[in-house]
This record gives C-alpha cells, sequence and structure tokens, in this order.
C-alpha cells in the first residue's frame, strides 16, 4: 500500500515541509509516480520506527489503526523537537554563541524578521535564562517568550567540551558542561517543555547518556519511552 505526501505528513504528525526535508536530508523512502510523491507504507514505518518516530494516526498501522508499541505522541513531538535542534558534541564556550545562532536559524516556519529578533534577544544581556538544575546540567531557554507557531520550535542537546561560564555559579556548584537548549512554540508550550525537559534530566536514563555522552540513537531510543508521570510535551 502506498500512501501521499498528505497521508504521510498526517501519520507523522508533521508539516509536509517536513517529510519533503526528510527525503531531502535522511533518505526517506519514496517514489515518484507522475510528479506525485508516493511512500511505501512497510518502507516508511520501518524507517520511522528506526528514528523513534510514532504514527499519530492510523495510515501506517494494519487495519488504519495504531501500531502496537508505537512511541508515544509525547515522546515523538519531543524527538521531533530534537530532530530540528540536534546534538552537538565539541562545543565550547567560544563556540556556544554560533551555535545558539544557528539553531535559532533553523527554526521551522519562523520568517528570517523572526530569526533575527530571536538571535539579538539571546545574544543580548540576560537574554538567556541558564537554569542549572545540578550535577553539571542546565536548561538554557530565552528569557523573553515568544508565538512561533505549533509547528515551530526546537530542542539541542550541546555537549561541552568545557564548563560554561554562567552569569552566576551553579547552586551545587558543579560546572555545567551539559545544556539542554529549548525554544518552545509559545508562551504556553514553553512552560510545559521546561517542566517536562527538567523531569527527564533529573530521573531516568537520559541524565546518564548525556553524562556519557552516549550515541546518537541511544539517546532517541530512550526518549522513544516516555516516562511515569512525566506529562505531556507541548503541542
Amino acid at each position: 500500500m502506498y500512501l501521499n505526501l498528505v497521508q504521510l505528513a498526517e501519520s507523522l504528525g508533521v508539516p509536509e515541509r517536513r517529510v519533503e526535508d526528510w527525503i531531502r536530508h535522511d533518505g526517506l523512502p519514496h517514489t515518484s509516480e507522475q510528479g506525485r510523491l508516493l511512500f511505501d507504507r512497510a518502507q516508511v514505518a520501518q524507517w520511522a520506527a528506526e528514528r523513534g518516530l510514532g504514527a499519530q494516526v492510523g495510515f501506517l498501522s494494519p487495519a488504519g489503526t495504531a501500531a502496537a508499541g508505537s512511541v508515544p505522541a509525547e515522546a515523538a513531538r519531543l524527538i521531533q523537537l530534537l530532530r530540528t535542534g540536534g546534538i552537538w558534541r565539541g562545543v565550547t564556550g567560544a563556540t556556544l554563541p554560533g551555535l545558539l545562532d544557528g539553531l535559532v536559524a533553523r527554526l521551522p516556519g519562523a520568517t528570517p524578521a523572526v530569526r533575527t529578533m530571536l538571535s539579538q534577544r539571546l545574544r543580548a544581556p540576560g537574554g538567556i535564562t541558564w537554569a542549572p538544575v545540578g550535577g553539571g546540567f542546565a536548561l538554557p531557554h530565552p528569557s523573553s517568550r515568544v508565538a512561533l507557531g505549533r509547528d515551530s520550535g526546537s530542542v539541542a542537546f550541546v555537549l561541552m567540551d568545557e564548563p560554561v561560564s554562567l552569569p552566576e555559579p551553579p547552586p551545587d556548584g558543579a560546572p555545567v558542561v551539559r545544556l539542554v537548549f529549548f525554544i518552545a512554540p509559545s508562551p504556553r508550550a514553553h512552560l510545559e517543555l521546561l517542566g517536562h525537559l527538567s523531569r527527564l534530566i533529573t530521573r531516568g536514563p537520559l541524565r546518564a547518556l548525556l553524562e556519557q555522552a552516549a550515541p546518537d540513537d541511544h539517546i532517541f531510543a530512550a526518549l522513544a519511552v516516555n516516562p511515569p508521570g512525566a506529562g505531556p510535551t507541548p503541542r
């Protein structure tokens, strides 16, 4: 069975342009027939499962029902945000500002004017709330809330090669070397995402994987299981 572009985008809960990006950059299996993109259901289901993406409607599951054992929608949304932001290694204090600019430039659905405004805010004094959470981790995010739209936002895991110089020392005195930077799609989603990420990096396997600088696929696999009590990620 083949799906068209609209059906596949609906199945994975992403905009059509995201599917087109996956074709160009991530090897999403597809075929072209008279100018139309078509997707073999079995091939794309396997491709999605390997990347921790779960179907949010039934086009990718047998008999139009959700596949058993699929990634929870909340976890799938967080994985989508992380695929936008990425996992970054070997970052130093000198390269961190440029990395944050790059993350703003990659925001889906944001206009050039909005991206420029966000970059200026992040570089301004007090433009980032660093939010250290202890044990060498921090949750930096824009101090000013923004409304980017449902399909925007990103999460980035930044594994530093050296401690980050913060405006104030962490409460526990541990040098911050692991950053979970996020830009939420809306002010309400900002609070939800802050709480969800805080829980993820204060307990459970994800914290240990980030401490160990584990391979990307191990990190995504850990995110594919929504921890008990973690609550929803923003939509």
